[in-house]
């Protein structure tokens, strides 16, 4: 499980910058989330089924920041 959870933090990390980055009014370049949340995807898929529902805690804070950012992007000047 240990790339899966690499995987999950790196998804993190990214949009944990990309919140700061927005909130400094500064333009977020999000190319490339979309490929690293593929890979997490299918890497949990291929985790064995009690290893995945342990990796759902980790997906679902990663849906919070993610809808964190979101709303940060939203107050972005234009």
């Amino acid at each position: 499980m240990p790339a899966a959870e690499q995987d999950g933090e790196a998804v993190r990390a990214l949009l944990r910058l990309a919140r700061g980055i927005a909130a400094s009014g500064r333009h977020v370049d999000l190319r490339g989330l979309d490929d690293m949340v593929g890979r997490l995807c299918a890497r949990c898929l291929d985790l064995p089924p009690a290893d995945g529902r342990r990796m759902a805690l980790l997906l679902t804070e990663l849906h919070v920041e993610i809808n964190a950012l979101n709303a940060t992007m939203a107050t972005e000047p234009p």
